[in-house]
């Protein structure tokens, strides 16, 4: 099915044809592939002799050759599925300054890692796109807002975020801090009321993981010991804490929720689980090494952040080559726990892990 046949088969008539009222032409969004570089076509998942091409050596050999997948056109068709998806979530409507607000940092772009893994998760256990996207809207909902909130001049002062003005520079602190609110809050209710062909027990196990995930155990746990240790020297097993909350535990949320929509087992969930648990961390331990190693605008965002605020990352306790081993002991623990899953069903969530370790913004 081309991808033009599952906007249809996604969106229908209704969404297709809604009224234009709603949208201003002016900011009318346009989906678009956020990866139209050739930064994904390194990263399939078991790569073909073209693609293999593009790693090192050591690399080439830990691969498989016998499953072609094109990872690029994997992440490009679901990336715009769940722009398109996003844009429908949230219109402008009144009052508009909220919405375009919401609207603004949650349309600005970026890769969607974490709707796609939770989309990959669900037709891993033998769910659908359809099943999953609710859910995979929902996690970048929440995403957004802590992006929002992370750029306030109280929180990291950031004045750019994907390669744009950050929300408060454009809308003002007030309405970022309650655009952000209103994106959290829209995220649960979208769950429960667009989520089809799912138990109720699912839906509310689903509401259940993802609140417990970014909320005083979770994200906001290490977002607060994160501040707290500024400045402080803190130890491996102290960070570990702060990044297993505060950034894989939003990753954590986006594949178990697939996993819960897909129909998974419990122990099918367990092992999808621990498998984002590594990633989550991996995400981070990256994020630390690029932050030190590549420039504002090959990130998208200010680098040398952390190191201006006196943050304790991975590289200033390892040291870069010891953080890039750690990366790699982490994939290589987030893949051990898929090997019990289908190989071609894994395929996307294996790539997305090397993704993670590999990418350069």
């Amino acid at each position: 099915m081309s991808l033009v046949n599952h906007t249809t088969l996604f969106y229908g008539t209704p969404i297709i044809t809604r009224s234009p009222i709603l949208l201003s032409p002016i900011r009318k969004f346009q989906p678009v592939s956020p990866f139209s570089s050739s930064s994904f076509s390194s990263f399939s998942a078991i790569l073909t002799k073209e693609h293999q091409s593009n790693l090192p050596e050591d690399k080439i050999k830990e691969t498989h050759v016998e499953l072609p997948f094109d990872f690029k056109s994997y992440m490009v068709e679901k990336a715009n599925l769940v722009n398109l998806a996003l844009d429908a979530a949230i219109p402008v409507k009144e009052p508009v300054k909220i919405h375009e607000s919401m609207r603004y940092s949650l349309l600005a772009g970026g890769k969607r890692v974490r709707p796609v893994l939770c989309i990959a998760a669900c037709e891993l256990v033998g769910g659908d796109v359809l099943t999953a996207m609710p859910s995979a809207c929902a996690v970048e909902m929440i995403h957004t807002m802590s992006l929002m909130h992370d750029d306030l001049p109280c929180m990291d002062n950031d004045d750019f975020r994907r390669g744009k003005p950050t929300n408060h520079m454009v809308f003002g602190e007030q309405i970022a801090v309650l655009g952000g609110d209103a994106l959290l809050a829209f995220a649960f209710e979208h769950i429960a009321t667009d989520t089809k062909g799912v138990s109720s027990a699912r839906i509310l196990r689903a509401i259940s993981e993802l609140a417990k995930c970014i909320g005083s155990e979770g994200l906001v746990a290490g977002q607060v010991v994160d501040i707290c240790s500024e400045g402080a020297d803190v130890g491996l097993d102290h960070l570990e804490y702060i990044h297993h909350h505060k950034t894989a535990a939003l990753l954590e949320a986006s594949v178990v929720l697939g996993a819960i929509m897909g129909g998974g087992s419990d122990a099918e969930i367990e092992k999808l689980r621990k498998f984002a648990r590594s990633i989550g961390l991996l995400f981070q331990v990256v994020d630390d090494i690029l932050d030190v190693t590549k420039s504002s605008d090959e990130l998208g965002k200010t680098a040398g952040k952390d190191l201006v605020s006196d943050k304790t990352t991975y590289p200033k306790l390892l040291g870069i080559e010891k953080s890039r081993e750690f990366a790699e002991k982490l994939n290589k623990e987030a893949q051990e726990q898929l090997s019990e899953f289908d190989r071609r069903k894994a395929a996307p969530m294996i790539a997305l892990a090397n993704y993670i370790a590999y990418r350069q913004n």
